[in-house]
């Protein structure tokens, strides 16, 4: 019989894992006992190169298909699209049809400059107020137009420098009208608009 298993890695000399879905807690060895931790940006940096799809593939057979589907989208962060899956279930189709907008969620923390995470405000706000009601929580214009340039964007592993500059060019009309129309938005042109004088 086969038993969950989780998923574990070190960052700088200390031992980290996640445990088993659907609690999926991160939590750091101190000694012979496993104490929950905040998620660090280093230590999910860690998790990326560290774990493989050796590592995720027993971890993912017992988590339900369709958060399966969805984290198989990713690849530099898929533990935090784990972690939003795990804490925001109610928002899992939206981010299934518009999967760029897990960085955000996973970052909103940084992005709206709180001590951490506010997963269950994030539940109450998109079941009070939708999705457009999360975009404006995320500081993001709530419009399908921003919808629309986030499903433009190729590869859903947004990154992390890129969230402030792209939130800020997308209330800027000419910008979030140019990148609507250019279907498979590569990070290197993400780059190039994030730096470009328009979007300082």
């Amino acid at each position: 019989m086969s038993f969950p298993l989780v998923l574990a890695w070190s960052h700088c000399g200390a031992a980290y894992r996640v445990t088993p879905w659907p609690e999926v807690q991160l939590e750091r060895c101190y000694g012979t006992e496993w104490i929950p931790v905040a998620a660090s940006t280093d230590v999910l940096a860690s998790a990326a190169r560290m774990l493989n799809e050796q590592n995720w593939q027993p971890y993912l057979e017992f988590v339900p298909a369709p958060i399966r589907e969805y984290l198989a989208r990713f690849r530099f962060t898929r533990m935090e699209a784990l972690l939003v899956a795990a804490r925001c279930p109610v928002l899992l189709a939206e981010l299934a049809e518009t999967p760029a907008l897990t960085a955000f969620v996973a970052s909103h923390a940084d992005l709206r400059g709180t001590a951490g995470p506010v997963w269950s405000e994030i539940n109450a706000i998109y079941e009070r107020s939708g999705i457009f009601g999360l975009l404006e929580w995320l500081g993001l214009p709530s419009s399908r137009q921003t919808l629309g340039v986030l499903r433009n964007l190729s590869d859903p592993d947004v990154p992390k420098r890129f969230l402030g500059p792209l939130r800020a060019m997308l209330w800027e009309p000419r910008t979030i009208f140019t990148l609507q129309r250019t279907p498979g938005i590569t990070d290197r042109q993400l780059a190039r608009y994030c730096h470009s004088p328009a979007a300082a």
